[in-house]
C-alpha cells in the first residue's frame, strides 16, 4: 500500500452548523443536565469517620448501597504487586462472624437483589441493588461484610486458585497484557505501574496473616464512603445505618505513601510478541492529574481524536489511509498524574505505518484544524455520558462515590461540567502541543512472534562493518567513507601531517597554535559566530595537533550536514587568523606551559625528553615551550598553514549515518580546491639518547618523580607491536612491576611505563612517584624489572593477559565514529594502510616470550638509559 499523506483535519471535517449555532447548542445540552446537577445530595460523617453520602430517586422502588473502601492496588506498601487488595475483595463474601459464604448470596437472592464488587488502583467497592422493601437486608450485608468477615483459611486457598486462573486469563488476553505494558513504561515510579491483579509469583506467596493484617489495617470506618442512592425513606435509612456502620470503632489508619511520579523527558517503548493474528499499539503520553486546569481540554481533545466513527484518528488512520482495524484514545487522569492513551490495531505488515501516519498526523495538526463544532460536539458527548451514567440508581450512586472517593469533593461533577462547557479550540490546541509531545511518548507494540523472528533476523546482520572506503582524488588528496546508521551521528575527521619535525627549532609550538585558530575566525563568521553555529545545533568542532599531526574533528546531526561541510571549508580555505585572537591565544597557551610546568610529573617529562632527544625536535613536543612560543607571530601561521594544507597531506575521514550520493559529491567538490603539493618532513638523525647517565633536577616538591628513558621503535619500526605488549606488561594494577614496587614495597603511588612516538623513533620511558628519600629504592626495581624481561623471566599468562587486555582495548576504541574515523585518517597521514585495524590482533598474537626478551636486550641497554629524578633533595 503507498503511504497516506497526513492532510489537514479540516479536509475532511465539514462543519455543520455555525459557530454560534454551536455554542447554544451546547448550551441547551448543558441546560438538559442542570436539573440532575443541582438535585439534593445528603452527605454527612458518623462518629466513627464513615462518611454517608445519600440521594434519593423515586423513579423506581430500587435501592443501590455501595461500601467505598479508599483502599486498592496502589495502597498495598510493602506487599505492592502482590495483587492484596484484590485478594481480600474476593474473601468478603466468604464468611462472616454472622453468615457462611452461602448465606450471604441466599440473603440477597431472596431479598430480590444483585451484589458484586470490584477493586482498582485507588479504590475496592462493594454494592447491592436491592428493592427498596429491602434496603435494610443490603445495609446489613454490606456492613457485615466489610467489618466482620473472618477470611477462612480453606476459603483462601480455594480464592487463591480462582484469583489464579483470573490472573491467567490476563495473561491470555492480549489486550490486558499491552494495558500492563503501558502502566509499566508510562509509570516509573508511581505505584500505577503495578497490575491491580498483582503478578503471579508474588501473589502466589501472599500468606492468610498477610491478607488478614491488610483488612483489618485498611477497612476502617474512617477509611470508608457509604453511598445509598434510590428509593427511601431518609428518617428510617440514617437510623439504619448507624445501627449498622456507625457501631465499627475509629481506628487508627497509618497513611500510605505514594510516590511522585517524574516528568518523562524521553521517549520509551517496549515490545510484544505473543500468538496473536493482529497487532495491538499503545500509545500513551504523560499527563497531569484530575484537577489540573488542562484536563478538561485534554478531555476534550480525547472525545475529538479517538470517539466513534467520526473522531479524526477513525476517519483519517481507518477510513482515509486504511492502517488500522481500530482506534480510540481516552485521557486516564485519576489522580495527580495520568496517562493520554491511544489504543490501535493493525495488521503487523501495516503496523509500523500506523505508527509512523499517526505521529505524522499528531504533529501535522494546526490550531485552525481544531474547530468550535468539533468542541461542541465532544462537550455534548461529554453530557450525554453524564446523563447515561445516571439512567440507573446504581449509576447515580456510583458517580456519587466517584466524586466523593477519588476526587474528594462530591460536588465535583457540577464544576468540571463547568470547565468542560468553556473549553474553546484554543485550549484544545494548546494542551495538544503541550503534552502529546513524541519526544516524551510510551510506546508499546504487541505483534505476533513470527514478527519477533523476523526482527532478530534483520537485526542480525552484525556490528556495522570497520572498513572505510578509500577514494583518493586527483589531487593526491584522500577521502574515506564509512556508513554507520545504527545512531544519527556524523563525525568528520581531518588528519595532517605536521608537529615538530615541520617547524624550525625556535618556533616549537606552531603547529599547536595553527590548529586553534582553524576553529576561530573565518571570512564568514567571527570566532564567537562559529561557536554560536555548532552549539546551536549540538555539535562539537575542534582542533588537535601532536608531535606528528595536526587536525580538526566536527560531529553533528546528519541533519546538519551542510553545516558541517560549510565550516569545515571555511577553516580550511578562508581562516583569518586575526591579530586579536592570534594574541589571546599565544597568551592561553603560554600560560598552558607554564601550567604543566608547575607540576612536577608533567616538568620531569620536559625534562627526560630534552636529556633524551637533545637537538632533535621531540626535545620539546607538540605544544613548544615558553621560548619557542613566545616569539611566534601570526605571520608565522599563516606560513606554516600554507605550507601544510597541501592536497598529498590531506585525508578526510566521514564516519556515521550519511547519504553516499548526498554527501560524496559535496565532499569532492570542497577536496578538489586544494593546492597540489608535496609536505616534506626534516630529515633529522636520531642517534640516542643525546645524553646518557644519570641526571638530578631540584623542584621544591614533597615527592620525587624517577624517570628511566631509553630508545624504543617508531609507528611503523618492525617491533612497535612488541613494544605495544612491552608496555602493557609494564604497567596497570596487575603487573609485576606495580605488585612489586606499590603492593609488596610500599615505595610509589604510581609506577608503570610509557612512549613518546615519533614515526620512526620513540622514547620509551618509566616513571615512578615516590619519597625523597627512597628513589634509589624505585631505581633499583626499575633496573630489576627490565632484566627479569631480558632474562626470559616473564610467564606466559603475563604475555596472555597483556595480548587480551590490548586486544579488548582495541575493539572497544573503535566503538565509536569518532575514533573510527580518528583512526583512518591518521593511518593514511602516517602512510600506513587505511584499515590497518584488521591487523592488530593477528600482530599482537605474534607476540611471544623470545621476542619480548629480544626487545628488551635490544633496547634497554644500560648505557643507553637516560635516569633522572627530580624532587626536593637536589
Amino acid at each position: 500500500m503507498d503511504s497516506c499523506v497526513s492532510s489537514p483535519v479540516i479536509d475532511f471535517f465539514i462543519p455543520t452548523m455555525s459557530q454560534s449555532s454551536s455554542y447554544s447548542a451546547r448550551e441547551a445540552s448543558r441546560a438538559l443536565i442542570e436539573p440532575l446537577l443541582n438535585e439534593h445530595v445528603d452527605r454527612y460523617v458518623l462518629p466513627n469517620g464513615l462518611t454517608v453520602v445519600l440521594k434519593q430517586s423515586n423513579a423506581a422502588a430500587i435501592c443501590s448501597v455501595q461500601a467505598w473502601v479508599k483502599t486498592g492496588s496502589i495502597h498495598e506498601g510493602k506487599l505492592l504487586g502482590a495483587g492484596v487488595s484484590h485478594f481480600v475483595e474476593h474473601m468478603l463474601f466468604k464468611g462472616t462472624s454472622k453468615r457462611q459464604s452461602r448465606e450471604i448470596s441466599e440473603s440477597v437472592q431472596s431479598g430480590g437483589g444483585y451484589i458484586n464488587a470490584y477493586t482498582t488502583f485507588d479504590r475496592t467497592v462493594y454494592y447491592i441493588d436491592m428493592p427498596s422493601e429491602n434496603v435494610d437486608v443490603a445495609l446489613d450485608i454490606l456492613s457485615d461484610c466489610v467489618f466482620n468477615s473472618t477470611l477462612p483459611e480453606e476459603e483462601v486457598e480455594k480464592e487463591r486458585e480462582v484469583i489464579l486462573r483470573e490472573i491467567d486469563m490476563g495473561e491470555d488476553d492480549p489486550d490486558s497484557k499491552l494495558s500492563h505494558a503501558l502502566f509499566e513504561t508510562v509509570f516509573r515510579q508511581h505505584s500505577y505501574r503495578y497490575p491491580i491483579i498483582g503478578y503471579k509469583s508474588v501473589f502466589e506467596q501472599v500468606s492468610r496473616q498477610e491478607l488478614w493484617d491488610y483488612y483489618k489495617e485498611r477497612y476502617v470506618p474512617n477509611n470508608m464512603v457509604l453511598v445509598v442512592c434510590g428509593d427511601f425513606r431518609e428518617s428510617a435509612l440514617k437510623a439504619s445505618i448507624n445501627s449498622m456502620f456507625g457501631v465499627a470503632p475509629r481506628a487508627a489508619l497509618t497513611p500510605v505513601y505514594l510516590p511522585q511520579e517524574p516528568m518523562q523527558l524521553a521517549e520509551r517503548s517496549q515490545k510484544l510478541y505473543e500468538d496473536v493474528q493482529v497487532s495491538r499499539i499503545g500509545i500513551g503520553f504523560q499527563v497531569p492529574g484530575l484537577t489540573d486546569e488542562d484536563t478538561p481540554a485534554l478531555d476534550t481533545l480525547s472525545m475529538i481524536l479517538g470517539n466513534g466513527n467520526s473522531s479524526l484518528f477513525n476517519l483519517h488512520l481507518r477510513e482515509k489511509c486504511r492502517l488500522v482495524h481500530q482506534v480510540d484514545s481516552s485521557n486516564w487522569t485519576p489522580g495527580s498524574v495520568g496517562v493520554f492513551y491511544i489504543a490501535m490495531m493493525a495488521d503487523p505488515d501495516k503496523c509500523g505505518a500506523a505508527i509512523s501516519e499517526i505521529r505524522s498526523f499528531l504533529e501535522g495538526l494546526r490550531a485552525e484544524d481544531f474547530t468550535v463544532d468539533q468542541v461542541s460536539k465532544a462537550v455534548r458527548q461529554l453530557l450525554v455520558s453524564e446523563i447515561n451514567s445516571r439512567k440507573t440508581v446504581s449509576g447515580q450512586a456510583s458517580r456519587l462515590g466517584s466524586s466523593e472517593v477519588v476526587v474528594g469533593d462530591i460536588g465535583y461533577a457540577k464544576n468540571y461540567l463547568d470547565s468542560i462547557s468553556n473549553v474553546d479550540p484554543k485550549q484544545v490546541f494548546e494542551v495538544l502541543k503541550k503534552w502529546l509531545r513524541w519526544d516524551r511518548v510510551s510506546l508499546i507494540t504487541l505483534d505476533p512472534k513470527e514478527s519477533e523472528a523476523k526482527e532478530s533476523e534483520s537485526k542480525s546482520v552484525g556490528p556495522a562493518g570497520l572498513d572505510f572506503e578509500e577514494i583518493v582524488q586527483k589531487n593526491g588528496s584522500t577521502l574515506l567513507l564509512r556508513q554507520d546508521k545504527r545512531l544519527p551521528n556524523l563525525h568528520f575527521r581531518l588528519a595532517m601531517e605536521g608537529g615538530a619535525l615541520f617547524e624550525d627549532a625556535d618556533t616549537q609550538g606552531l603547529t599547536a597554535l595553527t590548529s586553534n585558530l582553524l576553529t576561530k575566525d573565518t571570512e564568514k563568521r567571527t570566532s564567537e559566530e562559529v561557536s554560536d553555529a555548532i552549539e546551536g545545533v549540538g555539535g562539537s568542532f575542534y582542533e588537535f595537533s601532536g608531535n606528528n599531526s595536526l587536525g580538526l574533528a566536527l560531529e553533528v546531526l546528519p541533519t546538519d550536514l551542510d553545516l558541517a561541510l560549510d565550516l569545515i571549508e571555511q577553516a580550511i580555505f578562508h581562516s583569518l587568523f586575526k591579530d586579536e585572537t592570534f594574541e589571546i591565544e599565544k597568551e592561553a597557551h603560554i600560560a598552558a606551559i607554564k601550567e604543566q610546568n608547575d607540576d612536577i610529573v608533567a616538568a620531569g617529562r620536559r625534562a627526560l625528553r630534552r636529556r633524551f632527544f637533545g637537538d632533535h625536535p621531540f626535545a620539546i613536543g607538540g605544544g613548544g615551550s615558553v621560548e619557542t612560543v613566545e616569539p611566534i607571530q601570526r605571520e608565522d601561521l599563516v606560513a606554516h598553514w600554507e605550507k601544510l594544507c597541501v592536497a598529498s597531506n590531506f585525508s578526510l575521514a566521514i564516519s556515521g549515518d550519511f547519504d553516499p550520493e548526498v554527501l560524496r559529491p559535496k565532499v569532492e567538490t570542497l577536496m578538489a580546491n586544494l593546492k597540489v603539493g608535496v609536505l616534506k618532513p626534516a630529515v633529522i638523525p636520531t642517534d640516542f639518547p643525546a645524553e646518557p647517565g644519570v641526571h638530578r633536577e631540584k623542584m621544591e616538591r614533597n615527592q620525587a618523580i624517577v624517570y628511566h628513558g631509553y630508545p624504543g621503535t617508531g609507528l611503523k619500526g618492525d617491533d612497535f607491536f612488541v613494544s605495544e605488549v612491552a608496555d602493557e606488561l609494564f604497567s596497570g594494577m596487575s603487573s609485576k612491576l606495580f605488585e612489586r614496587v606499590r603492593d609488596e614495597l610500599s615505595l610509589a603511588y604510581f609506577v608503570r611505563s610509557s612512549r613518546i612516538i615519533g614515526l620512526d623513533t620513540s622514547l620509551f620511558y618509566f616513571y615512578a612517584g615516590t619519597s625523597p628519600e627512597r628513589y634509589e629504592e624505585v631505581v633499583a626495581e626499575l633496573i630489576r624489572e627490565v632484566e627479569r624481561v631480558a632474562n626470559g623471566e616473564v610467564e606466559q599468562d603475563e604475555i596472555d593477559r597483556c595480548k587480551v587486555r590490548l586486544k579488548a582495548s582495541r575493539r572497544m576504541s573503535m566503538q565509536t565514529n569518532s575514533s573510527c574515523a580518528s583512526q583512518a585518517a591518521m593511518n593514511v597521514a602516517y602512510g600506513l594502510p587505511v584499515n590497518d585495524w584488521q591487523n592488530y590482533d593477528a600482530r599482537i598474537e605474534a607476540v611471544g616470550l623470545e621476542g619480548l626478551q629480544q626487545f628488551a636486550k635490544t633496547y634497554f641497554d644500560s648505557s643507553k638509559r637516560v635516569e633522572l629524578v627530580i624532587g626536593p633533595n637536589f
